[in-house]
């Protein structure tokens, strides 16, 4: 095969969007794949966190020119709706008027980016697994029902996920550094079905029900049904090991989800769903010489900020978006990227740990609901001088370590004002008395 290819190992979602990406810049591209094509397979089920697109990711898109063809795909979500153990149904804008994320089936976004990278002339090869990478001369070696090959490239880039076999070769070297670190909970997919051939539950919404140390979430499909996802401990009180009978199953979803047992589907769902781990994976460096480590493989995040994807993509348009069209010097270039990006990368990960905890946890409690209330209120009135968290991950291109900052400079100011202000109630607040604070 030709050594002036870019090979690409993986071609899920960052794979096929960067190659995409790489075509367009004028670069030769191949994709080698260990499954079958998407496209004539069915998805494993019950392994599945819908994805939610947002700004970062469609701007990436966008740059990629795919963005048309997947937007009647899209379902807008304005804002969370909050299920209270009692009953209460409370709602939570995510940013303004006009800002939402969207849900979006992995799936489905995989098959188009793979088909429009493949009318593109990407060459790609499913049912190939990797079994070795030689960084010094730039070649990879892989099996194809039984076959044994090896191609050579101009480079090598990772993009196989958070189990990537290109990061193997990789932990072989002993400066290389790896960390996983592997949450005490797993998730479990469950469903819900239309009803009378409707949505059961409102699909402009992001669905939370929040209990302390566990909760529930769904979110809408195009065919009107919703993806729940269920995350909880894996041992303990109210944890997994705890559910073994269809009867503790739904004593457990009676207690704390009552309002969802007339729409998920347990007995089809949960015991036939595997358990699924979640982790945070960091590692360093991302490339040796002419290979790089992209996406999951280099930066992967447990779901709870709904970045990973959008992570991923932005990751590839930035480091599209840094090479020449002709003749890169690939180690220095990938060099430069990891130096740039991986505390970004970082900045996402812990924003995603700590968001379990709002989303579980404070989303029903009061004094979140008030800082989240002033936070709005102070974004109309300055814009500049007071900018969500939220907003700054999710609908801006503001670098993750900037927003990291920022953001915790704004908590740490809003907490310390209304302590010394005893302030409990937003009507108590002069909004014109804190932002002097701020801006002064």
């Amino acid at each position: 095969m030709r050594s002036d290819n870019i090979l690409i190992i993986g071609a899920g979602l960052v794979g096929s969007l960067l190659s995409i990406m790489l075509i367009k810049k004028g670069f030769s591209v191949s994709i080698f794949e260990k499954r079958p094509d998407p496209r004539l397979s069915r998805m494993q089920g019950g392994r599945s966190i819908n994805l939610a697109l947002s700004h970062r990711g469609i701007t990436a898109l966008k740059y990629a020119g795919v963005y048309d063809s997947i937007n009647p795909k899209l379902i807008p979500m304005h804002g969370r709706k909050i299920h209270q153990q009692n009953g209460i149904l409370d709602y939570q804008p995510y940013g303004k008027t006009g800002q939402f994320i969207n849900s979006v089936s992995r799936k489905h976004l995989n098959e188009l980016l793979v088909a429009e990278a493949e009318k593109l002339g990407v060459n790609i090869h499913f049912d190939h697994t990797l079994t070795k990478v030689d960084f010094d001369e730039t070649y990879v070696e892989l099996i194809n029902h039984g076959q044994t090959f090896r191609v050579a490239g101009q480079c090598i880039i990772g993009a196989d996920g958070a189990n990537s076999m290109v990061r193997e070769q990789f932990q072989k070297h002993p400066d290389f550094d790896f960390e996983r670190d592997q949450l005490d909970y797993g998730y479990k997919e469950l469903s819900v079905d239309p009803v009378r051939n409707d949505f059961a539950l409102d699909p402009n919404a992001l669905h939370i029900w929040p209990r302390g140390k566990f909760m529930l979430i769904a979110l809408p499909n195009n065919d009107k049904s919703f993806t729940a996802t269920l995350f909880l401990p894996l041992t303990g009180e109210n944890s997994f090991e705890c559910l073994k009978s269809i009867d503790d199953i739904k004593s457990f979803f009676s207690n704390h989800f009552e309002d969802s047992t007339g729409i998920l589907n347990l007995n089809r769902d949960f015991l036939k769903n595997p358990i699924s781990t979640l982790a945070t994976i960091k590692c360093n460096p991302w490339n040796q010489h002419k290979t790089l480590l992209i996406g999951d493989a280099s930066h992967g995040i447990v779901p709870f900020y709904g970045q990973g994807m959008n992570a991923g993509f932005e990751s590839s348009r930035l480091l599209v978006d840094s090479l020449p069209n002709e003749s890169p010097n690939w180690k220095t270039i990938f060099n430069g990227f990891q130096k740039t990006r991986k505390r970004d990368t970082d900045a996402i990960a812990s924003f995603a740990l700590k968001n379990f905890t709002e989303m579980s946890e404070w989303v029903g409690d009061k004094s979140f609901l008030l800082k989240k209330q002033i936070e709005a209120k102070l974004a109309e009135l300055d814009s500049t001088a007071w900018v969500p968290e939220y907003s700054m991950v999710t609908f801006s291109d503001m670098p993750y370590s900037e927003a990291w900052r920022k953001a915790e400079n704004q908590h740490n100011y809003l907490r310390k004002f209304l302590e010394e202000k005893n302030i409990s109630d937003i009507s108590r607040l002069d909004l014109g008395e804190f932002l002097f604070g701020i801006n002064s």
